[in-house]
């Protein structure tokens, strides 16, 4: 299995490569519309800080700042695979750290994952049944594994799906994924 999703893992990045920093801003502002019509008001999100290939998430996170939407982002933490919580209230605190994400380093805010109502989430891969390839490390998994409640967005570029994820018994699917040609899969609980 494990040699299955590489496989596909690198297919998904050579996709992803494959589209100019212009593509890469214009998908992700139509995805950042279609988030911003499942968000509700005073909903706490989790969101991740994107790398330069991924959906750009700072429309996103400009956004539910503007708003008023409480925000948190998580900080990986390698010595045991897992995510710390953060906060986040200004996009200047955001410095590349772990694998290269920008995250608020010296300037955390301590957050709670039972406050969190929904996580938008990073895809490397995605299939129309709402399944997820993440990067291989699990640190999404595990931390969604012990917080089921939290209702889950992922988001890529629509040349990142493909015809089946290969999955194991814990990888998570999302209640949601969009794209830039918006929701693609929903299980129906938003």
């Amino acid at each position: 299995m494990r040699d299955l999703k590489n496989s596909v893992r690198q297919v998904m990045r050579e996709r992803r490569e494959a589209m100019t920093p212009a593509q890469r801003i214009e998908k992700s502002l139509k995805i950042c519309k279609f988030i911003m019509g499942l968000i509700h008001d005073r909903e706490t999100v989790m969101i991740y800080s994107a790398k330069e290939m991924e959906v750009n998430t700072k429309p996103i996170i400009k956004t539910l700042l503007k708003r008023g939407n409480p925000l948190v982002v998580p900080i990986i933490v390698k010595e045991d695979i897992s995510l710390r919580l953060s906060y986040l209230k200004d996009l200047s605190v955001l410095i590349p750290s772990t694998f290269g994400v920008p995250e608020p380093i010296g300037s955390e805010i301590p957050a709670r994952s039972e406050d969190i109502d929904t996580i938008i989430l990073p895809m490397l891969g995605f299939d129309r049944n709402g399944g997820r390839l993440g990067y291989g490390a699990g640190y999404y998994d595990r931390f969604l594994a012990r917080n089921p409640k939290i209702r889950k967005i992922g988001i890529a570029f629509g040349c990142q799906e493909t015809e089946t994820v290969p999955v194991d018994d814990n990888d998570i699917h999302m209640n949601c994924i969009i794209t830039e040609d918006g929701i693609v899969y929903s299980d129906g609980k938003f």
